[in-house]
C-alpha cells in the first residue's frame, strides 16, 4: 500500500510494523521513525487506528483472563509472522542490529 505521497519510510513498510509499535516492541529510533510516518499520512494513520481499536477490543473481550505467557509469546510471534508474509517482508535480527526488508510489486497502467 502507498498513499502516493514520498516518505522516508514506505507505507507498507510501516504497516507491517504496526502492531510492533502497537505492542511497544520496536526500538526508541524505529518507534520515531514509524511515529514522524504516521504523523504525515493519513491513510496509514487511519489504519493504525483502526488496529489499535482491535487490539482494545481484544483486550476488553478477553475480560480480566490472561492467556498463559507462552501461549501469548506463540500468538504474538505468529500475528507478527503473518503479518510480515503477507506484506512481502522480511527481518533479520543479528548482533548488529535488525534489517526490515520491503518487496514491493509495482503495477502502472498506461494511457495512450
Amino acid at each position: 500500500m502507498s498513499c502516493g505521497e514520498p516518505h522516508e519510510t514506505d507505507c507498507s513498510e510501516v504497516l507491517a510494523e504496526v502492531w510492533l509499535l502497537l505492542d511497544h516492541e520496536c526500538d526508541e529510533d524505529r518507534d520515531a521513525q514509524l511515529r514522524r510516518h504516521l504523523d504525515e499520512c493519513g491513510p496509514c494513520l487511519a489504519r493504525y487506528g483502526l488496529e489499535e481499536k482491535v487490539k482494545t477490543l481484544l483486550s476488553r473481550s478477553c475480560g480480566s483472563e490472561h492467556a498463559p505467557e507462552g501461549l501469548h509469546q506463540r500468538l504474538r510471534e505468529q500475528i507478527r509472522a503473518t503479518v510480515l508474509e503477507q506484506a512481502e517482508v522480511t527481518v533479520e535480527r543479528s548482533a548488529a542490529g535488525t534489517v526490515v526488508e520491503v518487496n514491493q510489486t509495482r503495477v502502472e497502467s498506461w494511457r495512450s
